[in-house]
């Protein structure tokens, strides 16, 4: 039975893996004007978006799967909204770096994402400056920088969209967990997408009627249905194989596999697409930038577990000793796999500093779980 058990787990972590690398690729596929050429990253977001908000909606007014969270005006025009603001905006900007620089370049880049999220969390004031994590941000920025020099198609325009995105991500992470937290809301990855996906649709539609719609109207592109339709089924499948792996597996072994993932992807990348040329400076940049975020994960991941209380302290002690920093959502929890009245909870923590923040659907996800976390074992 054990071995059993075992051999799904791997097998979600395989399918997680090849759904993450292949929505990678097949996003820059149709966006690359040497490829599909389908140069709209905005119009792509959107069609995302869009079909991840319908299945939702499907799911929860008509197949009643799950029950929609109780949510006020308030809540939406003070939470939702601003969130769905800059999570729109992330995936502009990130998938619109598709058009400029290679996917293994992207990838090397994403190394910045907490960075980018310790320093809003510091300047937002709910995270302090630490000296031993700013050596390690500094160690990855380093490695970034190194990556970056090596790189022989070196585009300014397409890192400065991708560092951009990152941004803007690290913003909406901070965000959801200084707004929703303080709330106590606590959403599924169904009730995230149905209720940010219409939200970040709308805000989309402004920059795409502006800049891709008169593109569009003069182009000779044509709409292939089911090429867009098959990259939203391929975007919402990955959005599920995380919450299936999450509740199978431990945060450790999600951020392995993660590297793993995007080690592959970037040695797939550059078969797919031959134009995509890796050196050996991007090569030993990138490891000296990966070797800072797994030193910093580490990090947290030993200081998550020593602050985990021991047994018999009263509820509401351990609600305050587990309450989490912006920072930690880079940071392994020590229960992702956190039970409430038996039913499965997303912990958004275990996962943000590796899962796919270049797929449109997965920022939604990490709101899942923005309560108090409770007390629960790894799988």
């Amino acid at each position: 039975m054990v071995g059993k058990q075992l051999l799904l787990t791997y097998l979600y972590l395989l399918v997680y893996i090849l759904l993450s690398s292949g929505v990678i690729l097949y996003n820059k596929w149709v966006l690359s004007p040497k490829y599909f050429n389908f140069p709209y990253p905005i119009t792509l977001t959107m069609i995302h978006m869009g079909f991840s908000g319908a299945v939702a909606f499907f799911l929860i007014r008509v197949m009643k799967v799950v029950s929609p969270v109780k949510m006020t005006f308030e809540i939406y025009a003070t939470c939702v909204i601003p969130i769905s603001a800059f999570f729109a905006a992330s995936l502009w900007f990130g998938n619109t770096a598709y058009l400029h620089i290679s996917v293994a370049f992207i990838q090397m880049l994403k190394a910045l994402m907490p960075v980018a999220t310790f320093l809003v969390a510091v300047t937002c004031g709910t995270d302090k400056l630490r000296c031993d994590v700013f050596l390690n941000m500094l160690v990855v920025s380093v490695g970034v920088v190194v990556s970056s020099y090596g790189e022989i198609h070196f585009n300014v325009v397409g890192t400065l969209y991708q560092v951009t995105g990152i941004f803007a991500e690290a913003l909406r992470l901070v965000l959801t967990q200084v707004l929703l937290q303080k709330k106590g809301l606590t959403l599924n990855p169904i009730t995230s997408l149905y209720y940010i996906a219409p939200c970040s649709f709308v805000f989309l539609f402004v920059p795409w009627y502006l800049l891709e719609k008169p593109g569009m109207e003069v182009s000779q592109n044509q709409f292939h249905f089911w090429i867009f339709f098959s990259n939203a089924v391929c975007a919402l499948a990955l959005n599920f194989s995380i919450f299936l792996v999450i509740g199978r597996t431990g945060a450790v072994t999600i951020r392995v596999a993660g590297v793993l993932k995007d080690w592959i992807l970037i040695a797939l990348s550059t078969v797919i697409f031959p134009e995509s040329i890796i050196t050996g400076l991007n090569i030993i940049g990138y490891a000296i930038a990966l070797s800072g975020v797994v030193l910093y994960n580490y990090l947290k991941i030993r200081e998550g577990r020593a602050s985990q209380p021991p047994e018999g302290i009263p509820e509401r002690v351990k609600d305050l000793k587990t309450e989490k920093r912006s920072s930690d959502l880079f940071a392994a929890s020590t229960g992702n796999n956190s039970n409430n009245g038996g039913k499965n909870v997303w912990n958004s923590s275990a996962l943000d500093s590796n899962v796919d923040e270049e797929a449109p659907l997965i920022p939604s996800l990490r709101m899942s779980h923005l309560g108090r976390q409770l007390s629960g074992h790894t799988a």
